[in-house]
Formats: structure tokens, C-alpha cells, sequence
């Protein structure tokens, strides 16, 4: 007899607990249970891979085996491929409820009939639906996953005949008591009226008969630990305190870098013996050097006009819009996952923070031609002073050109800096960003690991903060030297560097530009000031 196959973290697809180490899911959606028990029409949204699927097929097995539901989960995936064609999309769905239920190992007195009733298309989808529900001896319950990848007029039909049956109930049509739509937005979001963007909101909502709308939240620290000592249970490796804090620092809890930060330690860094904080920043770059699935996912979304929207002033640090339309974008966002909120407007963690600067940052970095190993000093420690002196060259020389080329314009400079940086700095050393809208600043740490002469192993650090001069405003450098003052009292350094990039029509012609100056904190401290 084979041995059980040891368990695994999972970033692929749905979890199941028999070859995954995972959370019981329903200790994330507390709530969905009650509501299906209330006979509720609900929404579970959620950004892709954090959980929903596999909460949704939890969930309806628990409510099978009790015996007087028959809860059927399904994908409506397939559908995608009709686009507008809705009788397509009903044909393509009733398959799906079909083959979902006979998967599912259901007896045949549960299962849909094997033939649908044939009505009008725009009716068949509602009609089936009923004529199951007829038949079957228990309370139907519906899971319709990945919702969203309906299209169009498909989308219209579908929500509007479940709207009908649902409102129809009272007057003692058979039809699902309960129907949970699970997706990556919330499909009260869906926009009805033609023209316009896809996704814009419009009160005449085809399905506005939802109660309450889920969203399913990432993981706590303590939910970390939860499934990180799974593991350690199995194998006796463990991950320290520092790595599972540092683990829910870096990801915030987003169920798929959580489990893929694991996965990378264990199966593709082979890490033995326990797992440290040190480590975890190891499998962070690998993670973001790989750019897995996941990550491109994201990044494919950053040049989507409602996307770059509600990014672009994240990353320059200007105030973000005040319209509805501007508030509808940020939901959007919100729901893919790439911000924490729609209110602090705030990139979701840091490494999806370090992901999009690198990202935007690409063109720029294939302009830079300057060698890493020039910049180290002969005891071990990075040449700062060097660095910016080598990156006012550069920007003489490159910096019009790379402004008018970036798409994200606004924060132009900000890129710019980050991916000269990043291309000098990241082969021996780490770069912390910090920004996010309304704050007219980005703020940077390096951090470089170096062996003293005595054989210690050091962190040099050094703190940089970055301004833009714009149209109309007044000289950023007072605020920026107050900014950088606090910004270096958190990271107890005594000195740093504030650049200031002029954006006006009347800056110095870019050949004259790259000025040094020294300028005192209001707290005392001195600091290397750069103008370019």
C-alpha cells in the first residue's frame, strides 16, 4: 500500500485538505452560512487566489451531508467563451449544473433531469432551474463561481432571470432558496446602460435583489502561524516568530503570496533546519525576480486606463481624484486586490509594492549601463555619494526622453529614480519603498549587508526621500526636509538625502541640472540635498 503523500503548500487552484496544508475555511466566511440558512441571494467577492473556491466547495459538501440541501457549486468559466451570445451561455451553464452534480457522486433522485425544458432562449437558463428544483426532494442551493467571466448581454440574462425566480418565490415557484455569486468583483457593479467602461456602476442593476455582499478577508498573523505550524506539526520544521511576522509583513496576509513565500523556502530553496526571518527576504526576491503567474496577473492590470487612474497618484504621492468616477476606479482596484482600501489608498503589501515599481521601472533599466560592482567601496559598503553624482549623469543625459516615454507620467520621476536604483543596489543589497497618495513624497531605504574588518557582519542603511517640484506649487525642499526629519527618527539614522525633481516650465535647461547642497532639519539634522 503507498504511503499518504506528504502535504504540500498549495498556490495552484483550489486547496483540499487531504494534499494541502490549509485553514478550514469556513472560519473566513463566518457569515455565509447564516445567510444560506435565511434563504438569501448573496455576493462573495474577493480578489483571484485568496480562497473563495475553496471555501465555496467546503461549504456546499457540509451542507449536502447534512442531508436536506443539495448545495451544488459550479463554475461559469465556460460561459466566457459566449460573450453577448446569452443562449449560448444558458446552454454552456446548464452543462456545467449538470456535470457539477454528477461529479459531486449526488443520487439520482438529487440530480438535475437529463433533459432541460425547451423554452425561449433568455428563459431557458430560469426555466431549468425551476423544473430541477420541482423535482428535487431537498432545498436547492446554488454556488455560481468565477460569475464575473460572464459577458454582456450573457451577464444580463443570467443575473435577470435569477432576479425573476427569486422574485417569484413567495408565489410558490420551485426555485433555489439561496444563491451565492462568487467573484472577483461585486456583481451589483455590473453596468447594464451600453457605452462607457465595462464595469461602470448604474442603479438599474439587472440582479439588485442581494442582501449583503462578502468579501472574503486575507489571513491574520495569527492565521499564518495557524497554517505555517501545519507544517511544522508534519515535519518538524519550524518557522520562527521574526519569519512568520516578517512573512505577514511583506504580504499582509494575501493567502497566495503567504503560501507561495512557503512554498519557495521549502520546495525550491530546499531550506533545512528552522526557517528565520533572513531567509523569508530570500525567497521574497526570488519570488519577485520570478514574477510567478499570480504577479503577472497583476501586472498585466497596471496599464488599464482605470487602473493606472487610482495608481498613478499612489506612486507620485499626489492627491487622488474627488469625482464618482474617480470613487468607482478605486473599488475597482480595491477589488483586484492591488490597494488595502478605498479610503487610505495605500498599495495592498509591500511586495506587490516592490512589484509594480520594478514593473514600471523596466524601460528605464535597460538604459542603465553603469556596473553594480563599481559601486562598492573596498571595505564592503555601497558608494551612496557616488551613486547620485553617477545619477545626475544619467539624468542629464536620459531623463527627457524616459519622462516623455512613461505612461504613467505623474509619477514619472519617482520610476525613473526607483529603477536606477533598484538596477545598481538589488544585486547586493535591498531597497524599502514607502508611498501612497496625498503624501507628495516617496520615501526609500537601502539597505546593504557588509563584513566589517573584524569579521562582523553589518547593515549599512541609508535613507532617501523624494520630492517633485511642480506647476504652481511653492519649493517642495522645507516640507521635504520636515518629512525626511520624521521619516529618519523612525529608522534612528542621524543623516540622509532629499531629492528634488523640478517639474516646472522654467527649471534649469536638463544639461545644468544635478546641483548639491547641504541643509539642516528642523530637528538639526545636516543633509545632502539634490536638485535635478
Amino acid at each position: 500500500m503507498r504511503p499518504p503523500r506528504a502535504r504540500y503548500f498549495n498556490t495552484t487552484g483550489p486547496c483540499g485538505p487531504q494534499h494541502h496544508y490549509m485553514l478550514p475555511p469556513m472560519q473566513r466566511l463566518p457569515q455565509a452560512r447564516e445567510l444560506i440558512e435565511m434563504d438569501r441571494y448573496f455576493v462573495l467577492h474577493a480578489p483571484r487566489q485568496t480562497g473563495k473556491t475553496t471555501a465555496l466547495r467546503t461549504l456546499a459538501s457540509e451542507l449536502t451531508a447534512e442531508g436536506d440541501t443539495a448545495a451544488l457549486m459550479l463554475s461559469c468559466e465556460r460561459a466566457k467563451a459566449a460573450g453577448d451570445d446569452y443562449a449560448a451561455a444558458e446552454s454552456l451553464l446548464l452543462d456545467s449544473i449538470r456535470e457539477a452534480a454528477e461529479w459531486a457522486g449526488w443520487p439520482e433522485e438529487l440530480l438535475p433531469p437529463d433533459v432541460w425544458p425547451q423554452v425561449t432562449p433568455g428563459s431557458r437558463f430560469g426555466a431549468a432551474l425551476t423544473e430541477w428544483c420541482r423535482r428535487c426532494p431537498r432545498r436547492v442551493v446554488l454556488f455560481l463561481d468565477e460569475i464575473d467571466a460572464l459577458q454582456g448581454n450573457s451577464m444580463v440574462s443570467i443575473l435577470s432571470q435569477l432576479r425573476d425566480g427569486h422574485n417569484a418565490r413567495p408565489g410558490g415557484r420551485p426555485f433555489p432558496t439561496s444563491v451565492v455569486l462568487c467573484g472577483l468583483r461585486d456583481v451589483r457593479d455590473y453596468k447594464v446602460a451600453s457605452g462607457g467602461e465595462p464595469g461602470r456602476s448604474n442603479p438599474a442593476s439587472p440582479f439588485n435583489i442581494i442582501r449583503k455582499s462578502l468579501r472574503l478577508s486575507d489571513f491574520t498573523a495569527d492565521q499564518i502561524a495557524e497554517l505555517y505550524d501545519q507544517h511544522t506539526q508534519a515535519t518538524g520544521q519550524e518557522f520562527t516568530k521574526d519569519a512568520v511576522d516578517r512573512v505577514f509583513e511583506l504580504t499582509q496576509g494575501q493567502p497566495w503570496l503567504v503560501n507561495a513565500l512557503a512554498d519557495e523556502l521549502i520546495t525550491e530553496m530546499g531550506v533545512t533546519g528552522a526557517i528565520t526571518s533572513g531567509r523569508v527576504e530570500e525567497a521574497k526576491e526570488r519570488l519577485i525576480g520570478a514574477r510567478a503567474t499570480h504577479l503577472d496577473a497583476l501586472v498585466a492590470r497596471l496599464h488599464e486606463p482605470r487602473v493606472k487612474r487610482v495608481i498613478e497618484p499612489i506612486v507620485a504621492g499626489t492627491s487622488p481624484g474627488t469625482d464618482v468616477a474617480f470613487d468607482e476606479d478605486t473599488s475597482y482596484v480595491h477589488d483586484l486586490g492591488l490597494i488595502r482600501g478605498t479610503r487610505d489608498m495605500q498599495i495592498a503589501n509591500p511586495i506587490y509594492q516592490e512589484v509594480l515599481l520594478r514593473v514600471l521601472g523596466d524601460r528605464t533599466e535597460r538604459f542603465v549601463k553603469a556596473d553594480p560592482h563599481s559601486f562598492v567601496l573596498p571595505d564592503g559598503r555601497f558608494d551612496l555619494p557616488r551613486l547620485l553624482e553617477e545619477f545626475v549623469v544619467f539624468w542629464r543625459e536620459h531623463g527627457e526622453v524616459l519622462i516623455q516615454q512613461e505612461g504613467y507620467h505623474e509619477a514619472a520621476c519617482q520610476i525613473i529614480l526607483m529603477a536606477f536604483l533598484h538596477r545598481l543596489v538589488n544585486g547586493g543589497g535591498q531597497l524599502d519603498r514607502e508611498y501612497a497618495a496625498g503624501t507628495k513624497r516617496l520615501d526609500v531605504l537601502v539597505r546593504w549587508p557588509y563584513t566589517a574588518p573584524e569579521g562582523e557582519r553589518l547593515t549599512q542603511r541609508e535613507a532617501m526621500e523624494l520630492k517633485v517640484w511642480r506647476v504652481g506649487e511653492n519649493d517642495p525642499m522645507a516640507d521635504g526636509l520636515a518629512q525626511l526629519d520624521r521619516y529618519l527618527d523612525r529608522l534612528t539614522l542621524s543623516t540622509g538625502v532629499l531629492v528634488v525633481f523640478d517639474r516646472r516650465p522654467e527649471a534649469p535647461p536638463w544639461k545644468e541640472r544635478g546641483g548639491f547642497e547641504q541643509a539642516i532639519t528642523p530637528s538639526g539634522r545636516q543633509i545632502t540635498v539634490l536638485r535635478v
